[in-house]
């Protein structure tokens, strides 16, 4: 019998191989998912109150991949018992990896873009392949039997090397490393699977308001070295969602319907959305898991038709009060916001179609996305936007606020210390303290920085609007030794951001940025 140790790395691996040629054939077969992340998803959608915080409080925009690690380290484990567990009872293996592909298979076709048929497929073959390899590596790991006739060798004599252990291990490692590369490899081909942004989709009209070129004057990031840049590039802002596989939406088959409580339920397509009045505006967005000082929070240049014009070609009915938006049909996520928030002349909400003079990366939002200003994310900002319920406040909650959250999220006044690092050296001499600070849709009008309890006013770029951050910047004096630095902002209604510190739920952390450096 093989030993338990063996059994247990024996499970693990066939589970591997079987999640890693699931991959692969999710990355070959058009209509197919990864089976991780369709488990992933499932989770996501019916997480107990706290996680989100708990998890983006640790892992921060890392959080899916996070989450795809312990599912795949849950599944191993799932393996090893089995096949422990198959060493007393044999059909233990069988009906385990069998249940785990049916759970695999349930969770897949939840997401409507997804082939039934060809999900069976892939989970049918996956589970065979794991039950053979399981098979074959218990054969391989299980010593031959030794017969009556052969007698233990006497103490010092030398003794035959233990030939099944090294063939066990030898085919162990190659199937852990044919898991792990199939894995990649089917990963990057369901990546490169998906709709390039733009392909196919009518070309975007300029739009008929731009915004005019920033000036040295609003961006001091080029003079101060670690200052946040007052436009964030695509590449580098922040992504928090619920989403663990990127929608693979085509903008030429996709459309917007709005419904509800409205005069004339409408659905546009690209094409006719675009063909709207195009608008540019620069708006700082802001997670609410954001803590103190973190880095959940970017300010882009965002093209797309104003949210109060698609309102009007439906027309909204006088009772309705909230405005719920969701995705395309792939996650169970939607958001609302107040009707009066969005209707607000003093702001411009808006369905976003490019990001920073490109059309929307897929990973925010592609083909159409809500940017609402002064509101969190998880309120407003619906990626792969694809329709818009007029309701009541009443009538729905918002994914997150069954989960705990508030039901109302203005982004809180909130600053940040980017220059120099908590727990870093610095010079003795002038020593640039600088950061970022934002308040949308409220502007920021002073920003203090307190060294060693003493503060001081910062300088300020040139806002670009009032639904922007600015930078700050405080040129210290630093002399030798510990020193405690603090920073707190002012919005444009003259409110302070409080000391009191809260955590980030329900509705946004709150406290001063406060780091810790020494001066030699």
């Amino acid at each position: 019998m093989i030993s338990t140790p063996r059994a247990a790395l024996a499970g693990s691996l066939a589970v591997a191989a079987a999640l890693g040629l699931s991959e692969l054939l999710a990355g070959i077969l058009s209509g197919a998912t990864s089976l991780v992340a369709a488990v992933g998803q499932v989770v996501v959608d019916h997480q107990p109150p706290g996680a989100k915080d708990l998890v983006v409080g640790l892992f921060g925009s890392n959080d899916k991949l996070a989450l795809e690690v312990l599912i795949v380290i849950a599944a191993l484990a799932f393996g090893a018992v089995l096949a422990v567990a198959g060493r007393r009872w044999s059909a233990v293996p069988t009906v385990g990896f069998v249940a785990f592909g049916v759970l695999g298979f349930v969770t897949a076709v939840g997401d409507p873009l997804v082939s039934a048929t060809i999900t069976a497929v892939t989970v049918a073959v996956a589970t065979a392949a794991g039950l053979w390899i399981l098979d074959w590596l218990i054969r391989a790991g299980t010593p031959p039997a030794r017969s009556a006739t052969q007698q233990t060798p006497r103490r010092g004599a030398a003794s035959m090397p233990d030939w099944s252990r090294r063939t066990f291990l030898v085919q162990a490692g190659a199937v852990g490393v044919s898991a792990t590369v199939a894995g990649v490899i089917g990963r990057s081909l369901l990546t490169r699977q998906q709709v390039t942004p733009g392909a196919g989709a009518p070309a975007l009209p300029p739009p008929s308001q731009t915004v005019t070129a920033l000036s040295a004057a609003q961006d001091l990031s080029t003079g101060v070295a670690g200052l946040t840049p007052i436009v964030m590039p695509n590449s580098r802002f922040y992504r928090i969602d619920t989403a663990l596989l990127i929608p693979n939406v085509d903008a030429s088959t996709w459309s917007l319907r709005i419904h509800g409580m409205v005069e004339r339920e409408t659905t546009l397509t690209y094409a006719q959305l675009s063909a709207l009045p195009m608008f540019e505006q620069y708006v700082t967005i802001s997670c609410v898991s954001n803590e103190v000082g973190g880095d959940l929070v970017g300010n882009a240049k965002w093209t797309g038709v104003r949210l109060r014009d698609v309102l009007t070609i439906a027309g909204v009915q006088a009772g309705a009060t909230q405005l719920v938006a969701r995705p395309v049909p792939s996650n169970d996520f939607s958001a609302g916001m107040p009707t009066a928030w969005v209707m607000d002349p003093g702001r411009e909400p808006m369905i976003a179609l490019k990001m920073n003079d490109e059309p929307l990366p897929r990973a925010h939002g592609y083909p159409a996305r809500l940017i609402v200003p002064g509101l969190y994310g998880y309120v407003s900002a619906t990626k792969w936007l694809a329709d818009i319920e007029l309701t009541t406040l009443e009538a729905v909650n918002g994914y997150w606020i069954d989960l705990g959250w508030s039901k109302l999220g203005p982004i809180l006044t909130q600053s940040r210390i980017d220059t120099p690092t908590s727990g870093s050296q610095v010079t003795v001499g002038r020593v640039p303290i600088a950061g970022i600070a934002w308040a949308p849709d409220r502007g920021i009008k002073k920003v203090e920085v307190a060294v060693d309890g003493t503060w001081h006013d910062a300088r300020l770029s040139q806002p670009i609007a009032d639904a922007t951050w600015v930078q700050w910047v405080l040129d210290w004096d630093a002399t030798a030794g510990p020193h405690t630095i603090m920073v707190r902002a002012t919005d444009g209604t003259g409110a302070t951001q409080t000391a009191d510190s809260t955590p980030p739920a329900p509705d946004g952390a709150r406290g001063w940025h406060t780091i810790n450096v020494s001066a030699s």
